[in-house]
């Protein structure tokens, strides 16, 4: 399995409230709170067979309270 990680900017004051919501879907395998331009970083086992994009999208676009989000796809652990 190959990890997929998405980082989450939030509207100012929600960052909690998306948390919540990401908690609630139990899709994540780790979630953290970060500093710098995004407020969440989210790690994924998405399933083998998953479109990425679409799984980004159904899971995590329709959240209130996202501003954006960077997808970052991995590929092989050295």
């Amino acid at each position: 399995m190959t990890p997929l990680f998405v980082q989450i900017r939030c509207h100012p004051g929600t960052t909690y409230k998306v948390a919540d919501q990401i908690a609630l879907r139990e899709i994540h395998s780790e979630l953290y709170s970060t500093s710098g331009d995004y407020d969440l970083l989210l790690k994924i086992y998405p399933p083998e067979d998953a479109d990425i994009g679409k799984f980004v999208n159904e899971n995590i676009q329709g959240i209130e309270g996202i501003e954006r989000t960077l997808t970052t796809m991995t590929f092989k652990a050295f």
